[in-house]
C-alpha cells in the first residue's frame, strides 16, 4: 500500500472514531448524561475538527503542488487535538471546569498552529491561484481558539443573560467561523472538481473578496453578542449571509451547468442548503427576539440543522468523493471503491433529510424520535459503507485480474429516485406509527370520519388489484367504523397503488405485495382509484360507501371539500389539474442555446444478417417544445426509440430490459410470431429477448403493447423498423419522420390521459419535438433524390404527408408502390395518406433552391407541431 494512502488511513481513523461516538450516544443517549451537547461536540469539535485538519493540509498541498517530506509535526497536531478534545468531553461530562479550560488550550492551540503552519507553508511556496482558499483555512484555524474560548468561559457558568450572549457568540465563531469559512473556502475548488466540470472564472475573485466580508460578519456577531448588541449580532448575520450568496453565485453557475446527480455532490448540496436555512432562521430569531436568555434558547435549537444538516452532510459527501481517490489503485480499483461507499445513497439522502425537517418542525414528541433514528440511520449509514470501501479497495488492489464493478460509478438519477421513494416510504410508515401510537397529539380523528362518532367497532376488507380492476370494488361500512383495507397486488407483471380522494395511499405495490391501508374512523363515502397512468381511465375505481348514517353514498354531507376530489387524481391528468404544461406553450418561442434537433437521418443497415439490441425502458424529463418538459418513459433513453434498419431475411434479436417503475413491453410489427411470450408485460428489473426475422419489407412500428397502450405511446414508447423492398434504389439524402402526438400533464410530468380519452393533443410532432425542423431544417442539395419515410405513430391521428412546392415521383405505403418514377403515367402525388400506425415513403428531386415546408396537411395538426423545412441550396 502507497505511504500516502496509508497516511490517510491513519489520519482519518479519528473522524471515523468520533462519528462512531456520535452514533453511540444517539443509541444509548437515555443514559448518558449531557446528551445533546455531547451529540453536537462529539460532531463538530471531534470528527468535523479532525476532518479538516487532515483535509485543508491536503488541499493546500495540492494547491502548492507541494509534496511534504515528512508529516510528523502534522501527526503530533493531531496527537494533541484529539487529547484536548478528549480532556474537554470528560471535563463537560464529570462537570470538571479546569479540565474544560485545559482541554479548550489544548484544542485551540493545536488547531491555531495548523493554521500557522498552512500560512508559512504558503508563503514559502511559489503563488497560486487558488491561493484564496489556503487564506480561508488559515482564518478558520485563528478563529477556533476564539471559539474554544468562548466555550470553557461557558463551561465556567456564568449568570444568565451572559451565558446566553457566550452562546451565541461561540455558536457563530465556531460553526459560521471555523467550520463554514473551511467548507466555503474549499468548495470553491472541490465543487467543480466533484461535478467534474470547470472551475466558474470568476469564483478565485469571488472567493477572496467574499473571505474578508465572511470573516468579518463572523467577527461582528462575536463582539456583537459579547457586548449585548442585537442589532450588531443581526448585521453580522445579514452580512454572513450576504458573503454566502457571494461566494455562492459561481458555484450555482457551475451547478447549472453540470447538475448534482451522485451521492457526494447530493450530500454536500443538501449541507449547503441547511447552512442557509440555519442562517435565515438565526436571522429571523435575532430580529424578532429581544430577550437573550429566549436568544440562546433559540439558538441552540438551530444547532441540528447546522450540526446534521450542514456540517455532517458536507462531512460525509466530502469524504465519500475524497476516500475512494486517496486510496487509489488506479480507474479500476477506483470504481468498486465508490461503488461500495456510494451504495444506498438515495434512501440514506432521503430518509437523513427527511428526518431533519420533521426535527425541525413542530412535531409530536414520538414523531420526532422517528424522526431521530431517521437522521441517525441515513448519516450513521456512512460508517459501515467506508469500511466496506476501504476493504473492497485493498481486495481490488491485491487481485491478480483487473477488477470489474459491481455497479456503475456513474450516478442512476432514477436509481436514486427510487431508492429516495422507499426511504421516504419507509419513514412515512415509522411517522404513521408514532402517531397511531399517540393519535392525540395531532388530533387524529377528523379526517374521512368528519362528522361521525365512531362505533368502536372496525371493518376490515381485502381488496384485489388485478386485470385493471379492484375486487370488490364497492365497500360498505357502517357511519362511524374504523376501516380497514389489506390491499394485495394480484397482477403478474403490473405495478398497481389504491389512493383514496382523501390522500390516503397504499404506495406502489409491484406484482405480488400487499399493503394496508388504515382510513380510519368513515363518516363520509370516499372515492379510490389506482394512480398508475391510464389504470384509473380503465376502471381501476373503487368506492367506499358509507351506510346506515347521515351521511349516504352521495356524499352530500361532505364537509371537508371532498366534493373537489377529483383533482386529487395522481395519473398527472392536467384536465383533472388545470392547464399543465399546455398553458406554457408560446408559438413565438425558440429552443435554448445548446439545443440539437433529434437526428432524421435513416441508420446504415448493419453488416450482417444478424442484428441484435438491447432496448433498456426508463423515465426522462425531455423537452418536448421549447420551455415544454415531460417524463416520457422510454425505449433506450429517446422518444422515439432508436431505428432499427434492415433486409428481408434479417433476422433481429432485441433484449429489452424494464428499468423503469411500472410494467412495460415491447410490439415489432415487423415481426409475425404469437404475442403471448415476446409481447408480455414485464414487471421492473425484468428482461425479456425477442426474436423475429423480417419477412416483408416496409417501414413498421414498434411500440410498448401494456394496458393501457394508448397512455404508454403517448407518452413516448414507439419507434420504427424499415425492411427496404428489394431492389430498393440508393438516394442522395434519406429522412425518417416519426409524427406522434402529445397530450401534456403538469410541466415536468407525465401525459394527461383524459385529454387521450377525448382526443384532445397539445402538440402533434416529427420525432418527438414539436416543429423541430423549423429550427434545424433538414438539408439537400438541388436535383438530389430525396427519400422521406414517414411513420403515423399515433397513438390517435394519422398523416396526410406533404411538401409544400414538391411533387412526389415515387410512392410507397403499407408494403406496396402506389406511384413509380417509371414514366408511363406521368402522374405524380401530392400527399402520403396514412392512418395510425401506418408508413411508408415518398421520394422528389427539387427544381430549384428555396426552403420548402415539410408538413401534416391536416392543417391543424401542423400548427400544432408538425411542421419542418427541406433546406435545398444550389449544387
Amino acid at each position: 500500500m502507497p505511504d500516502r494512502t496509508r497516511h490517510h488511513l491513519r489520519a482519518n481513523a479519528p473522524v471515523v472514531f468520533w462519528l462512531l461516538a456520535v452514533v453511540v450516544v444517539a443509541i444509548a443517549h437515555r443514559w448518558i448524561p449531557d446528551q445533546r451537547w455531547l451529540l453536537v461536540h462529539l460532531l463538530l469539535l471531534g470528527a468535523v475538527t479532525n476532518a479538516i485538519g487532515v483535509w485543508s493540509s491536503h488541499f493546500t498541498d495540492a494547491l502548492l503542488r507541494h509534496r511534504p517530506a515528512s508529516r510528523r509535526w502534522q501527526m503530533v497536531r493531531a496527537v494533541a487535538l484529539n487529547v484536548g478534545v478528549a480532556v474537554t468531553v470528560t471535563g463537560v461530562v464529570a462537570g470538571i471546569w479546569p479540565l474544560v479550560l485545559a482541554g479548550a488550550i489544548v484544542v485551540g492551540a493545536a488547531v491555531a498552529a495548523h493554521g500557522t503552519a498552512l500560512a508559512l507553508r504558503a508563503r514559502r511556496a511559489l503563488s497560486s491561484r487558488f491561493a484564496a482558499t489556503i487564506r480561508y483555512y488559515v482564518v478558520a484555524s485563528w478563529l477556533l481558539p476564539v471559539g474554544a474560548g468562548l466555550g470553557a468561559l461557558m463551561a465556567r457558568g456564568p449568570a444568565d443573560e451572559w451565558q446566553a450572549r457566550l452562546q451565541v457568540a461561540h455558536v457563530a465563531v465556531n460553526l459560521l467561523g471555523f467550520v463554514g469559512l473551511t467548507v466555503l473556502g474549499t468548495l470553491m475548488t472541490l465543487w467543480p472538481t466533484m461535478l467534474r466540470t470547470r472551475i466558474d472564472p470568476d469564483g478565485e475573485a469571488a472567493s477572496r473578496r467574499a473571505l474578508w466580508l465572511l470573516a468579518g460578519s463572523v467577527v461582528l456577531i462575536g463582539v456583537g453578542a459579547v457586548a449585548g448588541s442585537r442589532w450588531l449580532v443581526l448585521a453580522g448575520l445579514v452580512g454572513h449571509l450576504v458573503g454566502i450568496a457571494w461566494i455562492g453565485a459561481p458555484m450555482a453557475r457551475v451547478t447549472r451547468t453540470k447538475a448534482p446527480t451522485s451521492m457526494p455532490t447530493l450530500s454536500v448540496l443538501a449541507g449547503m442548503c441547511w447552512l442557509v436555512f440555519g442562517l435565515v432562521q438565526l436571522i429571523v430569531i435575532v430580529a424578532r427576539t429581544p430577550d437573550w436568555a429566549e436568544l440562546a434558547t433559540a439558538v441552540d435549537a438551530v444547532a441540528v440543522p447546522f450540526a446534521a444538516g450542514f456540517a455532517a452532510q458536507v462531512l460525509i459527501g466530502a469524504m465519500t468523493y475524497l476516500v475512494p481517490v486517496v486510496l487509489g489503485g488506479g480507474p479500476a480499483v477506483l470504481r468498486v471503491t465508490m461503488t461500495a461507499v456510494e451504495r444506498g445513497a438515495g434512501w440514506r439522502l432521503a430518509v437523513a433529510n427527511a428526518g431533519l425537517v420533521l426535527g425541525v418542525a413542530p412535531v409530536p414528541s414520538l414523531v420526532l424520535v422517528a424522526a431521530s433514528f431517521a437522521v441517525l440511520i441515513g448519516l450513521g449509514s456512512f460508517l459501515p459503507l467506508l469500511v466496506a470501501a476501504v476493504v473492497t479497495n485493498r481486495r481490488a488492489r491485491s487481485a491478480a485480474r483487473t477488477p470489474r464493478a459491481t455497479g456503475p460509478v456513474a450516478p442512476v438519477p432514477h436509481r436514486y429516485r427510487n431508492q429516495a421513494v422507499a426511504g421516504l416510504a419507509a419513514l412515512a410508515l415509522a411517522v404513521a406509527a408514532a402517531v397511531a401510537a399517540d393519535p392525540a397529539a395531532v388530533g387524529a380523528g377528523a379526517g374521512a370520519g368528519a362528522g361521525a362518532d365512531g362505533t368502536g367497532q372496525t371493518t376490515t376488507v381485502v381488496v384485489e388489484a388485478a386485470d385493471m380492476r379492484f375486487t370488490p370494488d364497492v365497500i360498505d361500512v357502517p357511519a362511524g367504523n374504523r376501516l380497514v383495507i389489506e390491499v394485495h397486488n394480484g397482477d403478474a407483471t403490473q405495478v398497481h397503488d389504491l389512493v383514496l380522494d382523501n390522500g390516503m395511499s397504499s404506495g406502489r405495490l409491484d406484482p405480488g405485495e400487499s399493503a394496508t391501508v388504515d382510513v380510519g374512523v368513515v363518516g363520509r363515502s370516499l372515492d379510490a382509484w389506482c394512480s398508475v397512468i391510464g389504470h384509473r381511465q380503465m376502471g381501476m375505481v373503487l368506492a367506499i360507501q358509507v351506510t346506515g348514517g347521515a351521511t349516504d353514498a352521495t356524499g352530500d354531507a361532505d364537509t371537508d371539500g371532498a366534493a373537489g376530489h377529483d383533482g386529487h387524481d395522481m395519473t398527472g391528468a392536467a384536465g383533472a389539474t388545470g392547464a399543465g404544461a399546455a398553458a406554457d406553450l408560446d408559438p413565438g418561442a425558440t429552443p435554448a442555446p445548446g439545443w440539437e434537433a433529434p437526428d432524421a437521418v435513416v441508420p446504415a443497415i448493419p453488416a450482417g444478417t444478424t442484428h441484435e439490441y438491447t432496448f433498456t425502458v426508463g423515465e426522462a424529463q425531455t423537452e418536448v417544445a421549447p420551455g415544454v418538459t415531460q417524463t416520457l418513459w422510454t425505449f433506450d433513453g429517446t422518444a422515439p426509440g432508436p431505428t432499427l434498419h434492415g433486409r428481408i431475411g434479417d433476422t433481429f434479436v432485441i433484449t429489452l430490459v424494464n428499468d423503469g417503475t411500472i410494467g412495460h413491453s415491447i410490439d415489432l410489427h415487423a415481426g409475425a410470431l404469437a404475442p403471448d411470450e415476446p409481447m408480455r408485460t414485464i414487471a421492473p428489473g425484468e428482461s425479456l429477448t425477442y426474436t423475429f426475422t423480417a419477412t416483408r419489407s416496409g417501414i413498421w412500428m414498434y411500440h410498448c403493447a401494456t394496458m393501457p397502450m394508448s397512455a404508454h405511446i403517448a407518452n413516448g414508447m414507439f419507434g420504427a423498423v424499415i425492411i427496404d423492398p428489394p431492389d430498393l434504389a440508393p438516394v442522395d439524402r434519406e429522412y425518417l419522420l416519426i409524427q406522434s402526438e402529445y397530450y401534456l400533464g403538469e410541466q415536468g410530468g407525465e401525459v394527461d390521459t383524459a385529454k387521450i380519452a377525448a382526443g384532445e393533443a397539445d402538440l402533434v410532432v416529427f420525432n418527438g419535438y414539436a416543429n423541430a425542423y423549423d429550427f434545424a431544417p433538414l438539408e439537400a442539395v438541388v436535383g438530389e433524390r430525396v427519400r422521406i419515410w414517414v411513420l403515423a405513430a399515433g397513438p390517435n391521428r394519422g398523416i396526410s404527408f406533404h411538401v409544400v412546392g414538391g411533387q412526389f415521383d415515387t410512392v410507397f405505403a403499407e408494403g406496396a408502390y402506389l406511384l413509380t418514377p417509371d414514366g408511363t403515367t406521368g402522374g405524380g402525388a401530392q400527399t402520403l395518406a396514412l392512418g395510425a400506425a401506418q408508413g411508408g415513403f415518398v421520394e422528389l428531386v427539387m427544381p430549384e433552391a428555396g426552403r420548402y415546408p415539410v408538413v401534416n396537411h391536416v392543417m391543424s395538426d401542423a400548427e400544432r407541431g408538425a411542421h419542418g423545412v427541406l433546406e435545398v441550396t444550389a449544387p
